[in-house]
């Protein structure tokens, strides 16, 4: 079979990114990334705001993350770049946008990778050892980043195992559950407790919803790899809704296990509530649904650490970010300037501990996000793009729009304050980049617009 590097043209021999996923392994990637280690522990907020039928919100936020996957299947198999919203901003928008959305994306990732280091070296890990919380995290942190930079399929193949360990984890607390109730101990008639003293049921499932759509985020990542995947077309659609579709089954199952075999107030209390349908059952070890819990971490921070290098990568082949970004290593062709820096920001945020006071604000950048990659949806309709391109009904991207907008308006005040702090740093760094680019005329960021549709002149010989 000939090498990729053979079919690169003169004028991009270092930039180009090998095509090496196929459809399973990009389903899996974006199973692995929405069932991260959020579900582990967000079943006990949405049982505090919404009641004890858990299941309804994650229903609902999940045919709202749908919505947005809609938009992104579009522009994904249309423009099939790393770079993702960036990249889409940049195409309706011009490069300012695209460089605010590609900043929150990575600001978003960023902090997720280090908040998620941290909980590695946390308390799932002293069900083992105690080790200082910083030593681990760095540690932790280059271990990524030498599997990131071993190569996009070595990731990902490693990311099949995890999932499947972590899809693993979470079939057994719906066994549990299904167990409890067969032998009597557990309550189906929480499956339709909706509201809380404070909440009518309306009120609660629209508060719970806004939790539960946390656990669906992490879809958008898989937008960055579409370059790297073989006939992203065809593949890049099945493969999106076919994992939120699988992820959806599993986290309606899992609130609905929860709930019948845990009182919802115990539920409500507890920081890891899947442990206490595992005690509440009997006969599971809970240290090894902590190892459970560390492979669901490591692998939600592997597969986000990818996206936020390829993103960087991408940003900066467009001319939104220094130009170095875009290096990729001779033989494994991937990023390893956008990795190490990623990776680096990443270890120091773990190491500050800042980490806690950043991460309630990652849904809000990513809404953000979301707004504008519906918006762009109905902007770029005027590029026809290619004839095989997926095309979502109009009705998807108006309703993704106003799915942001409600989502955003649960968001608390304090919250607004810490986000749109970060988004006003992006601000200014676009308008600063938009000063040097008109001094030197030489039309950085424009790269994203050019050629719409077409296909990367790097595609592999089949």
């Amino acid at each position: 079979m000939a090498r990729l590097d053979d079919h690169l043209p003169a004028d991009v021999p270092d930039t180009a990114l090998k095509r090496a996923l196929t459809t399973p392994l990009l389903y899996f990637f974006i199973l692995g990334d929405v069932l991260g280690a959020g579900v582990y522990v967000l079943v006990g907020q949405v049982a505090a705001d919404a009641g004890g039928a858990v299941w309804v919100p994650l229903l609902v936020a999940l045919l709202l993350a749908m919505l947005t996957a809609a938009s992104y299947a579009e522009l994904a198999t249309k423009y099939p770049r790393a770079g993702g919203a960036s990249h889409y901003a940049t195409r309706a928008f011009g490069p300012f946008a695209g460089f605010v959305a590609g900043f929150c994306m990575l600001a978003a990732g960023i902090v997720s990778v280090a908040a998620l280091a941290r909980g590695f070296a946390g308390d799932y890990l002293s069900a083992f050892v105690t080790l200082p919380v910083g030593l681990v995290a760095v540690v932790f942190l280059l271990l990524l980043a030498l599997v990131n930079l071993r190569g996009i399929r070595e990731s990902t193949r490693a990311n099949v195992v995890a999932t499947l360990v972590e899809v693993g984890g979470l079939v057994v607390i719906v066994v549990l559950g299904a167990w409890l109730l067969l032998r009597g101990d557990g309550d189906a008639g929480r499956l339709v407790q909706l509201g809380t003293a404070e909440k009518g049921a309306t009120a609660a499932v629209l508060s719970g919803s806004v939790l539960a759509y946390y656990s669906f985020v992490g879809f958008e990542t898989s937008v960055n790899v579409a370059e790297e995947t073989r006939d992203p077309r065809r593949s890049y659609p099945r493969a999106l809704f076919g994992a939120l579709a699988t992820a959806g089954a599993v986290y309606v199952l899992v609130g609905i296990a929860a709930s019948v075999a845990v009182p919802t107030s115990r539920l409500a209390s507890s920081s890891g509530p899947l442990l206490e349908v595992v005690e509440a059952a009997g006969g599971v070890p809970t240290r090894l649904f902590s190892a459970i819990a560390l492979v669901a971490v490591a692998n939600g921070a592997l597969l986000t650490g990818i996206m936020s290098s390829r993103l960087a990568y991408g940003m900066a082949r467009d001319g939104l970010l220094p130009a170095p970004l875009a290096r990729v290593l001779p033989e494994r062709r991937t990023p390893w300037v956008a990795i190490a820096v990623t990776s680096l920001l990443a270890m120091l945020l773990a190491l500050t501990g800042s980490v806690a006071t950043l991460a309630s604000t990652l849904v809000l950048l990513l809404l953000v996000v979301f707004l504008m990659v519906n918006t762009a949806v109905l902007v770029l309709r005027r590029d026809p793009g290619e004839a095989d391109h997926f095309r979502a009904p109009t009705l998807l991207p108006v309703l993704g729009i106003g799915s942001c907008v409600l989502l955003a308006t649960q968001i608390e005040a304090e919250v607004w304050l810490r986000g749109l702090l970060v988004v006003a740093v992006g601000v200014v760094l676009a308008a600063a980049g938009a000063v040097r680019r008109g001094r030197h005329g030489d039309g950085a960021g424009q790269a994203g617009r050019t050629d719409p549709g077409s296909r990367h002149p790097a595609d592999p010989a089949r």
